[in-house]
Formats: C-alpha cells, structure tokens, sequence
C-alpha cells in the first residue's frame, strides 16, 4: 500500500495543542499511522453525507477524510468523545 500525506486543519492542529501530553503523544502516534493505513482497524465510517472516518484514541476521537486519488488523510476534527460530533 503507497504512503498517503496527513495534513491537518489549523482548528484539528489547536485542539491537538491543547490536550494534555499524555494523550498528545498516544493521539499523535495514531493520527501518523493514517499514513501508511488510513482505515486500520477499529475505524468506523461516519453515517452521514460526508466521507468522514474516525479513530479512537482513549475517550479522544480523531474525525477525518480520505481522498483515494490525490492519497491524503485531511484530519478535521479532534476532541473528546462528547464534544467532537458536535
């Protein structure tokens, strides 16, 4: 399987900022896998009218996009469990 580029919203990039370092560096070492594998194991493909997919992390959800043909993971959203449907 090719390499695909994780690039990160500038709003998905604070929220990663803001969390302690603990869950920092376990949601970071996840969020780089998605380039080598941007549907592991335990990724869910959101319902809805968007291609969004998310990975769990701990009570941190990390939400995303894949585009197959340019080959990049576009991370939107990342927030605890009751926050980051909203």
């Amino acid at each position: 399987m090719s390499e695909y580029w994780v690039a990160l919203k500038s709003s998905a990039e604070k929220e990663l900022l803001g969390l302690p370092d603990i869950v920092l560096t376990r949601i970071f070492t996840k969020i780089e896998s998605l380039a080598s594998n941007p549907r592991p194991t335990g990724s869910k493909k959101l319902r809805g009218g968007k291609d969004l997919w998310r990975i769990r992390v701990g009570d941190s959800r990390a939400i995303y996009a894949i585009d197959d043909e340019t080959k990049v993971v576009q991370v939107m959203r990342i927030a605890h469990r009751r926050e980051v449907y909203e």
